[in-house]
């Protein structure tokens, strides 16, 4: 019992000394598991469809946009349509004071009655003195004379007929028609002014929106590629079908088809300018409607790495691919295209079953060990 206080002494330095080993043991479970790396998002590639999007601005018209002009000088008396309204082929639009041209036919076709009065008198002439000549009482001169003056008449009918159809198709004119069925366009003019055909401005323009065309262009060297990689036989094709963005950010609802383009570079401004058809069933499109066209290549085994996994060191751009260690190893890589927030990468610069990180890429270096997180968890480790 002597002894007692030895021993409590003896236990407390025990347990003391256990404490320690189970803090040191804690300790370097805690330093090996900050071995395995820095915990960062990494993401395995894989081949996926993917669409390359080319944008160039553009602008909307009619498939047939109709200046209607008069063809006859007179007062305007009649407007039969509003702007705006739909109107079918050969409907009436506008009419012109008729009166003067019909006149002038009334005059033209007594023309017509009297040329034919004067051939007739003339033929009448000629039909009497055929019987003297052939009995050689007069001589062939006299029938020389007749037949010119039947002849002369002869013209004379023609031309005044001619002139009496001319007053027909101005008195026609009178009334203008719709050559196509479409949509009437603003209407400058009101009923009581005089219009001429020398007008500069028309008297409005009828489009025909049952399709329409947009047209947009794309530089030259656009254009080089797009005509190398429309003929391509490989995945990287370019569809010949385009998407239309409307003003307010909306893509229409049919797609259109590159159908014709200018033929030749404009050499003020690099481009070429080429021609997209449309449908346009519910006429929501007008001539003067903007928008954007949106080409399409697509590609169907696409890698795509997220923006955020490539840093740029001058004009290059680079990855950090994870090796068998899951140690970093920057990796430079070439862009062909986007696809939404995705870069299109070459597939010589990465291929499917590559690791790469996809965040926090800014801090790292080659040889940084490196704890994967895929889909909010840790692919190794506790």
């Amino acid at each position: 019992m002597k002894n007692y206080p030895f021993f409590k002494e003896l236990r407390i330095k025990t347990q003391f000394l256990f404490c320690s080993a189970l803090i040191l043991a804690i300790s370097c479970k805690e330093k090996v598991q900050e071995d395995t790396g820095l915990a960062l998002p990494v993401k395995t590639l894989k081949g996926e469809l993917a669409a390359n999007t080319f944008q160039y601005l553009g602008s909307v018209e009619g498939i047939e946009d109709v200046e209607i002009r008069p063809q006859v000088d007179g007062i305007l008396e009649e407007i039969y349509v509003d702007e705006g309204d739909f109107v079918q082929k050969g409907q009436p639009l506008f009419k012109i004071n008729s009166q003067p041209y019909l006149e002038d036919l009334k005059n033209a076709r007594a023309n017509v009655a009297l040329e034919r009065a004067k051939l007739k008198k003339t033929k009448t002439e000629l039909e009497r003195l055929q019987p003297l000549i052939d009995n050689e009482v007069i001589s062939d001169v006299k029938q020389k004379t007749a037949q010119a003056d039947y002849e002369i008449a002869e013209a004379s009918l023609a031309r005044a007929q001619a002139l009496e159809a001319n007053m027909e198709i101005k008195l026609g004119f009178t009334t203008i028609n719709a050559p196509v069925s479409g949509f009437i366009g603003r209407i400058p003019k009101s009923e009581g002014n005089v219009i001429k055909n020398t007008n500069s401005e028309p008297l409005t323009i009828l489009s025909n929106v049952s399709k329409v065309y947009v047209y947009f262009s794309m530089s030259e060297s656009d254009h080089l590629y797009y005509e190398r990689m429309k003929k391509d036989s490989t995945s990287k094709r370019i569809s010949p079908d385009v998407k239309l963005v409307l003003a307010d950010g909306y893509v229409y609802d049919h797609h259109g088809r590159i159908d014709a383009n200018s033929g030749q570079i404009n050499r003020n401004t690099g481009s070429i300018t080429l021609r997209a058809v449309f449908d346009n069933p519910d006429t929501l499109l007008r001539s003067g409607n903007t928008g954007k066209i949106l080409m399409e290549q697509i590609y169907p085994n696409a890698i795509l790495i997220p923006q955020s996994a490539a840093i740029s060191i001058q004009d290059k751009k680079f990855v950090f691919v994870l090796d068998e260690n899951n140690k970093t190893v920057r990796k430079e890589i070439e862009i062909e295209g986007r696809s939404g927030k995705d870069y299109i990468i070459n597939s010589e610069s990465l291929s499917a079953n590559d690791r790469i990180v996809v965040s926090g890429v800014n801090k790292l270096a080659d040889g940084i060990l490196i704890n994967p997180i895929q889909s909010g968890r840790l692919l190794t480790g506790n």
